[in-house]
């Protein structure tokens, strides 16, 4: 057993020290296809983390409580829950008004919260730039001042009156903007807006004749209990609603956490959606590169088999290379993805902490692994099974498979003129080949027409009362979707290349013989382009419309389609850019001496 393992061993640092182009292309494919996954994973683990470092750097609650009504009634009826076993501590009640802020020329929603100077013993805003909260001066949740782009030394008005900007903050305790919950006085639907600090004894200027609401910040012995530690009959009976909390508005750490984590949903699910397509053109890349290693292996099956190698012996030679190349391209494509997620999207502005700055979570890293084992399964099973199957005098001889011939291709053919004949006589001898191609075309055309159906959309801005902003969850889609499109483009070039020169390499000595009866050297390089364009000509034409039905499928119907003229040039793109790619090495291969080839 032991003397297997070294052999598999010896022959597998042989094999990567011999075909490092060849291992570095399939590192490549691999990598993009488990970075993408990655990307897409890590945005709310990302989020997570965040929110849990900014819970612990501002004493976040365990739960926040709202009262139905406003005014005094309100504030005696919070009074109870404060002193409630298992409540570590609390802070509040904080009085808050519902009205509108100007900055910038744009009105909004906001949430205005008194509070004191000193620091509270649950949820202490951490300042990112200025101050905290001076008497006239007020403090703006980070995201919201991004939104509206304002800082310290700035000036806003708050219902008619203007007060300076003193500082920036971010909180645990609601969710960022722009769903910092305000709502209108004594209701319980929730409106977009933003929050701002202002000192507690600014309150009653602000307010004027409306009376303010109050919130109370809860610590809790057991997190988990959320709603249940003021309402202790949920504990017995989760249905059980207490008329007296009627109205009232709980917010546990759970659901806060899961408000900031929406903000990358469509994000996250466009990238994972995303990986799929990725990973079909790597399982499509990684085919076609081990065909030809296995292939160019024949030889080596052959003395193998000789000297006593079974089946499942050759079948662990073979294999065992690419799944170790899977493996280590696993690791650069889980540390790519999670390293660049917050350096391509940015950290929430909502949250505290650096983003990526701890290890992926374990079940990232298994899903990664599982991954890039399933490209290199898929891709090299069918090689694998042919080579250990390949009887031992045949696979000495290294002859080459004789080609299937099909009655319909050749009478077809001889009709056509002699680059399209030899472009059609290719792809006959080499039908797996032109799969692969047309799978390369398919996926690549639907990423593309995924990305242009989104980007012709209209998509609804923050609605935040008295003025529009656009949705920061768009433009992270927007990005994802690049991204998306990016990587799917370079696999695709990547894929061409390959096919490109496996099918020049295979394609010499039937070209040759096309020469020699009398086809010229321009006729037979423009046969191997043609012999690349055809398999891609349906893989664009279903591509695109399967691209536009996978971004339906998500999203819903869309208020736009992408206009007609758009795909029209995304598809003769395409095919122009498979043209590019095959007519110079294929010219620069018809031009070799017939002689020398068939010699």
């Amino acid at each position: 057993m032991i003397g297997r393992l070294l052999l598999v061993g010896r022959l597998l640092v042989r094999d990567l020290r011999r075909r490092r182009t060849e291992t570095l292309l399939l590192m490549l494919a691999i990598t993009l296809a488990t970075t993408s996954l990655t990307l897409g994973l890590a945005l709310n683990t990302l989020v997570s983390f965040q929110y849990a470092q900014t819970k612990a750097a501002t004493a976040g609650p365990d739960l926040t409580v709202e009262p139905g009504g406003n005014g005094p009634e309100a504030l005696a009826a919070l009074t109870p829950l404060a002193d409630l076993p298992g409540i570590t501590a609390r802070s509040g009640p904080f009085p808050l008004l519902f009205t509108k802020l100007t900055a910038n020329g744009i009105t909004a929603r906001v949430v205005v919260e008194g509070r004191d100077e000193a620091p509270s013993a649950v949820d202490r805003p951490v300042v990112t730039a200025g101050r905290w909260v001076t008497p006239g001066g007020v403090v703006v949740e980070r995201a919201f001042a991004d939104a509206l782009g304002i800082g310290p030394g700035d000036t806003v008005t708050i219902d008619g009156r203007a007060l300076p900007v003193s500082g920036t903050a971010v909180t645990a305790a609601r969710t960022a903007y722009p769903h910092a919950g305000w709502r209108i006085p004594s209701t319980i639907e929730m409106e977009g807006g933003g929050l701002i600090w202002v000192a507690r004894e600014d309150i009653p200027a602000l307010a004027g004749t409306q009376p303010p609401s109050y919130v109370l910040m809860l610590a809790l012995e057991h997190p988990e209990q959320g709603i249940s530690a003021v309402d202790q009959r949920r504990l017995t009976d989760p249905a059980y609603k207490n008329p007296q909390f009627r109205g009232w508005h709980f917010r546990t750490g759970a659901e806060l956490a899961d408000g900031h984590a929406r903000l990358n949903a469509p994000a996250r699910d466009t990238l994972v959606v995303g990986s799929w397509l990725v990973t079909g053109l790597a399982i499509a890349g990684v085919a076609g590169i081990v065909a030809g290693r296995v292939i160019g292996q024949r030889r080596r099956v052959g003395l193998l088999k000789a000297v006593g190698a079974g089946p499942a012996m050759i079948a662990a030679v073979h294999l065992a290379e690419y799944l170790v190349i899977a493996l280590v391209s696993a690791g650069l494509g889980l540390a790519l993805g999670w390293f660049t997620a917050p350096a391509l999207f940015g950290s929430a502005s909502g949250l505290l902490g650096v983003a990526g700055a701890q290890p992926p979570p374990l079940r990232m890293a298994i899903s990664a692994a599982v991954l890039a084992l399933v490209i290199a399964a898929a891709a090299t099973l069918g090689p694998v099974i042919d080579a250990a199957t390949t009887g031992t005098g045949q696979a000495l001889a290294d002859t080459a498979a004789p080609p299937r011939r099909r009655g319909w291709t050749i009478g077809l053919s001889r009709r056509l003129p002699a680059p399209l004949l030899i472009g059609v006589r290719i792809n006959a001898r080499r039908p797996r080949r032109a799969r692969l191609v047309t799978l390369n075309a398919f996926i690549t055309a639907a990423a593309i027409g995924a990305v242009l159906t989104f980007r012709v959309q209209d998509f609804d801005p923050v609605d935040l009362g008295y003025s529009e902003l656009p949705d920061v969850r768009v433009a992270r889609t927007l990005q994802a979707m690049y991204l998306i499109g990016g990587a799917v483009c370079v696999l695709a070039l990547f894929n061409a290349i390959v096919s490109t020169w496996a099918a020049v390499l295979d394609s010499r000595h039937p070209l040759a013989v096309a020469r020699a009866i009398g086809a010229t050297p321009v006729q037979a390089g423009l046969g191997l382009s043609v012999a690349q364009i055809l398999p891609a000509v349906p893989g664009v034409l279903l591509g695109l419309p399967f691209g536009i039905n996978l971004y339906l499928f998500f999203e819903g119907e869309p208020a736009r389609h992408a206009p007609t003229s758009w795909l029209l040039t995304a598809g003769l793109t395409m095919l122009l850019t498979v043209a590019a790619l095959t007519a110079v090495p294929a010219l620069a291969s018809a031009r070799r001496p017939v002689a020398d080839t068939l010699g």
